[in-house]
């Protein structure tokens, strides 16, 4: 044999012989290689969301846990750390078998979106918040029980200060107005969509004191569904910047609008001696460079800003200003 076959020939060969052909002169199709990074694609039931997607949304809720964070810290007079954890898509039957009663649903709705979100928090944590706004250690139990109407109500007030820190951190997608439904503490409560849709569930761990738990955000696609063109980290960030940029500006715009300046009025300069100013009585009269048809000049802090005519209004003493100076003028002087 004149040439050595290379190994990729030897493979399409042998591959050919595996495959079989009618009279063995078919064409030799090389095998196909394996990719490194290849997963199983459902076409029956499709992604709703992407990893960078997700990733926006574990973004979103990591400011929002900041906030959070603080202000349990606060309300709960004890060290509170909220973090996220994961995030995923998931069908939604995953999220509401993985329930077990006693439960803590907070049914959200995230107006202008259409549908319902829901937070999912820990029995245990629920148990050392309340335990905590009651007095005590912050402690959980060690045997599950159902939630009281009294503690459902103070579950329900942290909660809806808990939702107060929301909107800043979807500012960059879009502007919400969070608003609690109600709070439900059996799973069977908690079928608000179809068990095969799709959900981005974010997972945020808390600790309170030596109590631990999470807080899950089921997020339905079709309430995302309006805005999921927008969750990009690179939207996201580039959209808040230049509505900090505007918030920036117009609040600076409103203080300058309030800050007092002081504005005072120079009807005229002289200079005497020493011995002069030693010397003087009640009665003496000092003249002035200017007269009485001059303007007087007004002065903003130190600054010769404007001209104006002396004068009486609503029984004070007032000025008339009668010309701007320009701030070449203003330097110069």
């Amino acid at each position: 044999m004149g040439d050595i076959l290379s190994q990729s020939e030897i493979d399409a060969l042998l591959n050919q012989m595996i495959t079989g052909g009618d009279d063995g002169a078919g064409e030799v199709i090389a095998p196909i290689s394996k990719a490194k990074d290849a997963r199983p694609y459902d076409f029956a039931n499709p992604s709703k969301f992407n990893r960078e997607q997700l990733r926006t949304l574990e973004n979103i809720f990591d400011n929002f846990a900041r906030s959070t964070s603080s202000f349990l810290t606060g309300y709960l007079r004890t060290a509170t750390h909220l973090e996220v954890s994961s995030s995923e898509e998931i069908m939604y039957r995953d999220f509401n078998v993985a329930l077990a009663n006693p439960v803590i649903l907070s049914m959200i709705e995230l107006a202008p979106l259409k549908g319902t979100v829901i937070a999912d928090m820990s029995s245990n944590v629920g148990y050392a918040i309340i335990d905590r706004i009651l007095g005590g250690p912050g402690f959980g139990i060690s045997k599950m029980r159902d939630f009281s109407e009294i503690e459902k109500i103070l579950l329900e007030r942290v909660m809806l200060q808990i939702l107060s820190f929301l909107p800043e951190p979807w500012e960059g997608v879009l502007p919400i107005r969070p608003r609690l439904e109600k709070i439900e503490t059996n799973t069977q409560f908690a079928q608000i969509i179809a068990p095969t849709d799709k959900v981005a569930l974010v997972v945020l761990t808390i600790k309170i004191g030596t109590s631990e738990g999470n807080i899950s955000f089921c997020l339905p696609h079709r309430v995302l569904e309006p805005i999921v063109d927008r969750l990009y980290t690179r939207f996201w960030y580039g959209q808040k910047e230049e509505d900090n940029k505007e918030i920036y500006r117009e609040r600076l715009e409103v203080e300058l609008e309030r800050a007092k300046i002081p504005v005072s009025v120079q009807v005229g300069k002289s200079k005497i001696s020493v011995n002069e100013f030693i010397n003087l009585q009640v009665g003496d009269i000092i003249p002035l460079d200017s007269y009485v048809s001059s303007d007087v000049e007004v002065l903003i802090g130190k600054m010769h800003k404007f001209y104006a005519k002396p004068g009486i209004s609503r029984g004070k003493f007032a000025v008339q200003i009668t010309d701007l100076i320009e701030k070449e003028e203003t330097n110069n002087g």
